[in-house]
């Protein structure tokens, strides 16, 4: 039995290294593929050194550009190497450009497609992960939700019973495994902070960085939380240049990217977190650190249900508000059912049968309905 699993991207490898393992661990031929959509050192070699995560067996070096031309990049490159390894399924994770490069490639193939993070909706068609997310569910055999509102966003589209399994939240699996190490970091010391005497800040969404109007406003909202609590921004690459000319100018403290377990140390021991990241919203729920996210809306709205995270927008006045709020008076942290750390172990049980082949569906979501001759 062979299963591909597919990482390009710096999300991607905390999704993918429990699925990995536990897949390993039945006794599956784990091929992981990195795309080489994220490809620099302070966005990928980092994270595969912090996790313990394998080599790659393969690498597309598919590299940046334009949505089109990275997609098309990744996708003509995955073509041929799925036809030469033939696994019995593919595993994407996220929803980023390289997850629904190769699920549409496998969708055209033999195998079986499981998409990781299936379900998660923003309701934002403007964003691209957002695009990409409902895209690859739709060609999807397996589909594995991390909270019941995805299971329920799926039910909504019509996905089939057989095809959804609330597994919970890989991110999680991760974290846990990781978090004794990342609490010994020395990056406190480094940057010469305490813990509780500070926020941590993180932008990198288009929306955020690329509008220079909305970044200067997004900036001086932060400068008038810092009056209350310093903050420090690790710089996304995408966004370091604007961020690094603009930031000190706003008593925001700008710091290089850091590796994944001195960003866990940095979110435990934060006082809060502003962010436009899907992933820290999920990672302060489980740390119990309050989290205010910097958009207007949030695809993992658990983590406002049952979490620490408050979506805030955009506004500089209603940021600095519920900033100062959660100073004075953090919410109670609460985790999530299933956020336990034993999620890649449940997707492992779905994908293998006993006798070690892929579990089959009843109904697949491509046999569902017919297929034409040729296009």
């Amino acid at each position: 039995m062979r299963i591909a699993c597919v990482a390009g991207a710096r999300p991607n490898y905390m999704k993918v290294k429990p699925v990995l393992d536990a897949l390993a661990e039945r006794g599956a031929d784990v091929v992981l593929v990195h795309t080489g959509q994220h490809y620099d050192e302070a966005m990928s070699e980092v994270f595969f050194a912090d996790l313990g995560l394998r080599s790659p067996d393969y690498h597309l070096g598919a590299g940046s550009g334009s949505h089109a031309t990275q997609t098309s990049r990744v996708m003509t490159a995955f073509e041929p190497l799925l036809e030469r390894l033939r696994p019995d399924a593919v595993v994407v994770v996220g929803d980023v450009n390289s997850t629904l490069a190769c699920a549409l490639v496998t969708a055209k193939s033999d195998a079986l497609l499981g998409h990781v993070e299936a379900g998660l909706r923003s309701r934002d068609p403007t964003m691209p992960e957002e695009v990409n997310r409902v895209v690859t569910d739709r060609i999807s055999d397996f589909l594995f939700a991390p909270s019941p509102d995805a299971v329920a966003n799926l039910a909504a589209e019509g996905c089939g019973e057989d095809q959804v399994h609330l597994v919970g939240n890989v991110m999680v699996d991760t974290l846990l495994a990781n978090l004794d190490r990342a609490l010994a970091s020395d990056i406190l010391s480094r940057l010469g902070l305490e813990p509780g005497g500070y926020g941590l800040v993180t932008l990198h969404r288009p929306a955020n960085v690329d509008d220079e109007a909305t970044l200067d406003s997004l900036l001086g909202a932060l400068a008038e939380v810092s009056r209350r609590c310093p903050l420090v921004l690790p710089a996304h690459p995408r966004a370091a240049q604007r961020l690094g000319s603009a930031g000190p100018a706003h008593r925001v403290r700008v710091v290089p990217a850091v590796g994944y377990l001195d960003f866990i140390a940095l979110e435990a021991s934060a006082r809060l977190v502003l962010t436009d990241s899907g992933g820290v919203q999920e990672e302060t729920t489980v740390l119990g650190v309050p989290c205010l996210t910097l958009r207007d809306n949030t695809e993992r709205p658990i983590t406002v249900a049952e979490g620490t995270n408050q979506v805030v927008g955009r506004t500089p006045e209603r940021i600095v508000a519920a900033a100062c709020r959660v100073i004075e008076d953090p919410p109670a942290g609460r985790a999530p059912a299933l956020w336990d750390g034993k999620a890649g172990q449940r997707i492992a049980d779905v994908l293998v049968s006993a006798d070690g082949t892929v579990r089959p569906l009843r109904l697949s979501a491509r046999s569902a309905t017919p297929q034409a001759a040729s296009i």
